[in-house]
């Protein structure tokens, strides 16, 4: 199959959205299909070499023809539906609920009723799109378990609270993660907050921070985590959680609507959900804290959760066989 992902006006950058559409690309090239990129600007993305080929477009001839084209963000699904017809099936994979950019009105109307078929990456987008009788199937984009997997645990008489720095989104909550290890370290002496992001190192009480880390990197990370905070509040299919998982940490999540950790975040099996509240947020982690075998059971059965959902080939695969059905 030939397949197109539009990146015009949006590109590849160092960031987890284009690490997916990358490792997707590669993912469906290595199952034998062609796969191109097309682009406005060169790659920026540097973590993952991209396998598909990158075309950048200056005029509709550089297009190639194919049987199905993405768009892979709010601000490619305007040129995605002016494409030619021999552009084949038109699609859009929505992974966020991007009301950063624009309202959800508007996300109505300007993203949702234009002619595309509507594909998701979690349930709780699936819902969002209900609320505006909009259908659309899930095509999550699988996991990595070659490359994030867990190792020997951490040796270390502290415990470790391990969550996202990200100062450019408020919604990531970035400040709960921080007002939790403080007060928790009131009543717990033996904790340690170890953060990662792209920007900065957020705050001096970060015993470990890791800027930018590559895939080696976040593995010896996650493992070295007892409890992963994921306090998100706009998310798809949140990322950093369900790899921190795959290692058999357990994660304290929210019922925020779009926590993104629908998928996999299941209360007291596969890991803690508050309520949408910082003080209910903080009494879970607490509880996880003060009880050592509940983190073991608890990590161990989210693990499992994860495998269940499929590496990125099952679920590239899946992607394959909806284009399928729809072309047929």
């Amino acid at each position: 199959m030939r397949i197109i992902f539009n990146l015009m006006s949006c590109s590849l950058g160092q960031n987890g959205g284009s690490s997916t559409i990358v490792k997707s690309a590669n993912t469906l090239v290595d199952l034998g299909h062609n796969v191109y990129i097309i682009d406005s600007m060169k790659n920026k993305h540097k973590w993952t070499p991209l396998k598909a080929k990158h075309i950048i477009v200056k005029n509709g001839n550089d297009i190639p023809n194919a049987d199905v084209v993405i768009a892979t963000g709010y601000t490619t699904v305007l040129s995605t539906i002016n494409l030619p017809k021999r552009c084949g099936l038109k699609a859009h994979w929505i992974r966020g609920w991007e009301t950063w950019k624009i309202s959800e009105a508007n996300i109505n109307k300007q993203i949702l009723q234009t002619p595309t078929m509507k594909i998701v990456n979690s349930i709780c987008l699936q819902k969002k799109l209900k609320q505006f009788g909009v259908e659309s199937d899930i095509i999550r984009p699988g996991y990595d378990f070659n490359e994030i997997y867990p190792l020997d645990k951490n040796p270390n008489k502290s415990i470790v609270i391990g969550g996202l720095s990200n100062t450019k989104h408020a919604s990531k909550r970035t400040s709960w993660v921080l007002s939790a290890y403080s007060d928790l370290k009131v009543k717990h002496k033996n904790i340690e907050l170890w953060m990662m992001g792209t920007n900065n190192k957020p705050d001096s009480f970060v015993t470990n921070y890791v800027r930018n880390p590559n895939i080696k990197d976040k593995n010896r990370f996650y493992n070295q985590c007892d409890i992963w905070l994921a306090p998100t509040t706009n998310e798809g299919l949140h990322i950093c959680p369900a790899e921190a998982m795959i290692t058999e940490c357990p994660v304290v999540g929210t019922n925020a609507e779009m926590s993104g950790l629908h998928d996999y975040l299941e209360d007291g099996i596969t890991g803690l959900i508050s309520k949408n509240k910082y003080t209910d947020f903080l009494d879970s982690i607490d509880k996880l804290v003060s009880n050592k075998d509940l983190r073991v059971e608890l990590g161990h059965k989210a693990r499992l959760k994860i495998l269940s959902l499929g590496d990125r080939i099952t679920n590239m695969k899946r992607m394959f066989d909806l284009f399928e059905r729809r072309l047929s």
